[in-house]
Parts: C-alpha cells; sequence; structure tokens
C-alpha cells in the first residue's frame, strides 16, 4: 500500500520534468523564431566568424564563441591592417598632416611604452577630421590604421539605429566591448555629424538614449590610460556636432581643398601609370582647377581616360562597317590619354560644378 503512492509520486516528478523541458524548450525555439532581428544576427554571425577565422583571430586569445550576438553583429565590421590597400604612397599633397597624425597618433600607439611615463603625449583617445567633401578624409583614417597596425572597425551608422527598443543601446555598447578586446582598434564613423550632431528638443528618445550611452562608454576609454582604442571621425560639417562630442575629440585635422601645388603632386599621382602624350600638360590644368577635390581630379583623369575608349570602339566600328561586313585583322592599340582628353572632361566637370554653384567666378578659368 505504501509503494503506490512513492510510484505514483516519482510518475508525476517524471511527468513534470517532461513537461516543464518540453515547455521550456518549446518556448526557447519561438522566440527565436519570433525574434525580430534574429535572421540579421545570425547573417551577421556568420559573416564575423568568417571574417574573424580569415584574420586569425586566434591570436588574440580571444574566442569567437565568447563574443556576444550584438558584437559579432559589429565584428562583421573589422577590416584587418594588413587588408587595407590604402597606404601614405596614395594620398598626395599631405604632407604635413600625415606627418602630424604620426607624431600624434601613429607614434604613441606603435611605441605606448615610450610615452607611458606622460599623459600628454599619449595616443588621444578621439580624433577628428574634418574638410570639404573629397578631400581624402576617409582615405586618411585607413592610411592611419595601416601604419598604426590597428584593427578598424568601419562603423555603419546605420547598424546602430535598429527599430525596436533597446536594441540600438545594445548595438552601441557592443562597439566598445568590442573594441576593447581587439585593442589597439580604430572606430572609424564616417559622416560622424549625421549620428552625433547637436542635441535638440527634437530627438527622439531612443535617439537621445543611444547617444548619451555611446558619449558614457566614450568616457571610459578615455578615462582608462591603458586602453589604446581610438574614436576617428570625419565629417564636412563640424560646427553640426555636439560640443560634448568636440571636447571627446581633442585631435582635430583640417584637411582643406588642395592648392595649386597640391593639385599639381594629385595629378602627377593620378597619371603615374597611365599611357600619357607628351603634349599633357599637368602645371597647365593644375593652374585651371580651382575649386576641385583631390575627388573632382581623379573623376576629371577618368573621364578623359574613358575618352579614349570611346575613340578607339567608334574607330573599331568603322573599319568594320568598311569591310563590308568581313573580318578584319587589324587590332589597334588604345592610343595615349591626351591633352584635348582632358580638355573635354575639364569643360564638362566645370559648367557642372557651376551649375552646381561649387564654382565662383573666380573659378571659372579656361584651359589652354
Amino acid at each position: 500500500m505504501m509503494n503506490q503512492p512513492k510510484g505514483e509520486t516519482i510518475s508525476f516528478v517524471l511527468r513534470l520534468t517532461v513537461v516543464s523541458l518540453a515547455t521550456f524548450w518549446s518556448v526557447k525555439w519561438l522566440m527565436n523564431h519570433l525574434d525580430p532581428t534574429n535572421k540579421s544576427k545570425k547573417k551577421a554571425k556568420e559573416a564575423a566568424v568568417n571574417q574573424l577565422k580569415r584574420m586569425d583571430f586566434a591570436k588574440n586569445k580571444i574566442a569567437v564563441e565568447n563574443l556576444s550576438d550584438y558584437e559579432l553583429m559589429i565584428a562583421a565590421h573589422i577590416v584587418n591592417p594588413k587588408d587595407i590597400d590604402i597606404t601614405w604612397d596614395d594620398i598626395a599633397g599631405l604632407e604635413d598632416l600625415i606627418q602630424e597624425l604620426r607624431e600624434t597618433v601613429i607614434l604613441p600607439i606603435q611605441h605606448k611604452d615610450l610615452f607611458a611615463d606622460s599623459l600628454l603625449t599619449r595616443a588621444p583617445k578621439g580624433v577628428l577630421l574634418h574638410g570639404p567633401p573629397g578631400c581624402g578624409k576617409t582615405l586618411i583614417a585607413k592610411a592611419t590604421a595601416r601604419e598604426a597596425g590597428t584593427f578598424f572597425i568601419n562603423l555603419d551608422v546605420s547598424i546602430l539605429t535598429d527599430k525596436w527598443y533597446g536594441e540600438s543601446q545594445k548595438l552601441a555598447s557592443a562597439v566598445f566591448s568590442l573594441a576593447v578586446k581587439l585593442q589597439p582598434c580604430i572606430i572609424f564613423i564616417d559622416e560622424i555629424d549625421s549620428f552625433l550632431r547637436a542635441r535638440n528638443s527634437t530627438d527622439h528618445e531612443a535617439t537621445a538614449m543611444m547617444k548619451a550611452q555611446f558619449m558614457s562608454l566614450w568616457d571610459g576609454l578615455i578615462t582608462d590610460p591603458n586602453c589604446t582604442v581610438m574614436v576617428m571621425g570625419a565629417t564636412n560639417r563640424p560646427q553640426d556636432l555636439d560640443r560634448a562630442i568636440l571636447r571627446r575629440m581633442p585631435a582635430t585635422f583640417h584637411v582643406a581643398m588642395p592648392n595649386v601645388a597640391q593639385r599639381r603632386q594629385i595629378l602627377s599621382l593620378i597619371l603615374e601609370n597611365e599611357p600619357v602624350a607628351p603634349d599633357v600638360d599637368v602645371e597647365s590644368i593644375a593652374m585651371s582647377t580651382e575649386g576641385f577635390s583631390g575627388s573632382d581630379l581623379k573623376e576629371l583623369c577618368r573621364i578623359a581616360a574613358v575618352s579614349r575608349l570611346r575613340g578607339y570602339v567608334q574607330q573599331s566600328l568603322n573599319r568594320r562597317l568598311g569591310s563590308n561586313g568581313e573580318d578584319d585583322n587589324f587590332h589597334d592599340a588604345l592610343r595615349p590619354i591626351m591633352m584635348d582628353d582632358l580638355k573635354l572632361s575639364f569643360g564638362s566637370m566645370r559648367e557642372s560644378k557651376i551649375q552646381c554653384g561649387s564654382l565662383t567666378t573666380q573659378s571659372r578659368i579656361e584651359l589652354d
């Protein structure tokens, strides 16, 4: 008689255990499938794991399995300095700025022990590159990471702006926690003014919370002298940045529009490995392109290079038509870039820039 209640008790406990386990796994499965960010997290995790394995992340003595889902989403944007193909040789006309960056930013990172006894000469935790668009701010950031040998998190602000409450704050926190694990590391934010612009009463609550948390986490880096994590931002509108952000970026570098000498160096660098005719006068082009950024000069040369392709295609078509449809064994080599190509390119770009209002009357110089 006494065994029956005991057997019933054991049976009840077993049934309860099975039901509890089934309920637990059912709820977990349901939550995973109802999670609106589940798919994006899985894709980001796969991309991050592949990226980290390719970078031999294990050398940092950090297991990928120990990274949170949010850190893995950010890890997909990590760039190994060895994979950065931008060097200082690819940037012309900014020798003074490059030298200042080497002294202020790169040297304290590469020789951390050398500057350990001085708070004034340590690498800054915030660097701001500001100036007109197309002047090489992003190139400078990448070249800095390459020479300093730091990991480079190219932070796309869009991944931090999640529509689900609380997700943005978790992602912002993951940016810094991952950077600390990777250190030395540079967190690069292009168009930083779009993310950390001056706060006002019209800001959404979630946006204001994310900005406050980002700055709070940033302060954690600043107060830790042993942490080698730097936030580097680039902007065309420094006046739109929050004053609290400017305070956290003591090292500011102005990347101005190139002058005549700088434009000459940029053009020479762009055309260095291109087939160029003897009549091309780089000095004349440099004198005539006032108001052109480095990006504009590269586009000018690209359009000129395409012009010779267009001429080659037209000549080939004329020969085919002249041969009455028969196969033509004539193979004409591409002619070099000529001064006339650059003149045509300059004319079209100048008119476009004048219409956009980016060239003044004084800049409307004819290319002779």
